[in-house]
């Protein structure tokens, strides 16, 4: 099974075009023979954390918001899963959440991401309380969300659960963001002997300055294919064949 992770640079706060580029790369997965691409986080909005609270009903969506038409519909025409994260809703108010959609377009999984970072806390989102998992192709797989990575008990209950792959949807900025995800990740797979893929932005993030090179990871923890720094488009490794 080939997986995918697209970075690019989000346009605050500029769902249409967003979505579209998401849609087009979806069309380039399946041109690549993938069966799953998955985006950075709040991919659709870009990370822009004060503006999404301050308009939760333009910039927070539910699953089926039909803004995010064009990512289902290409999902369905392509016969891709898609991993698409974006604030989403709940009573208690935004959180970061990735909509897992499957190759028909249709709705797989939710996950809330558990392990919101001080800043997103203090801007108003609020954490998931369940771990996200779904099912493709028989192939179990679990969802993390940037911060939640640090946190090695979610990938250790992703790998009781029976999940095979884990996939990141994040944003790490140069500096230090990038010595972190050089540190976290091979860790990730190799000690809890999953596949892992991290999506990243590149680029300007919100106040950050995003560092790319989105990649994935086999179980000994070796880097199967990985992004350049800086251009937007897919990468892709072929897992579990």
């Amino acid at each position: 099974m080939i997986i995918a992770a697209a970075q690019f640079t989000a346009r605050p706060c500029d769902v249409d075009a967003n979505v579209a580029r998401m849609a087009g790369f979806v069309t380039e997965s399946a041109e690549r023979g993938a069966a799953l691409v998955v985006f950075p986080e709040l991919a659709v909005t870009g990370y822009e954390l004060p503006e999404i609270v301050a308009d939760p009903d333009r910039l927070a969506f539910a699953p089926d918001d039909p803004r995010l038409d064009p990512v289902r519909q290409a999902c369905a025409a392509a016969g891709v899963a898609a991993v698409v994260n974006c604030a989403g809703r709940t009573a208690a108010g935004p959180t970061i959440t990735s909509y897992v959609y499957g190759p028909d377009g249709a709705l797989l999984t939710r996950y809330d991401k558990r392990h919101v970072t001080d800043t997103e806390r203090a801007a108003g989102f609020v954490p998931g309380t369940a771990d996200g998992r779904f099912t493709l192709g028989g192939v179990a797989f679990g969802l993390a969300i940037c911060f939640d990575t640090h946190f090695p008990e979610l990938a250790a209950r992703a790998a009781a659960d029976g999940c095979r792959v884990l996939l990141a949807s994040s944003l790490y900025s140069k500096g230090v963001g990038a010595e972190e995800r050089v540190a976290v990740f091979p860790a990730l797979a190799r000690d809890h002997g999953l596949h892992v893929l991290l999506a990243n932005h590149t680029g300007p993030a919100g106040p950050y300055d995003a560092c790319g090179l989105s990649a994935v990871w086999s179980p000994d923890g070796g880097v199967l294919a990985e992004a350049p720094a800086t251009a937007p488009g897919l990468v892709s490794a072929d897992v579990l064949s």
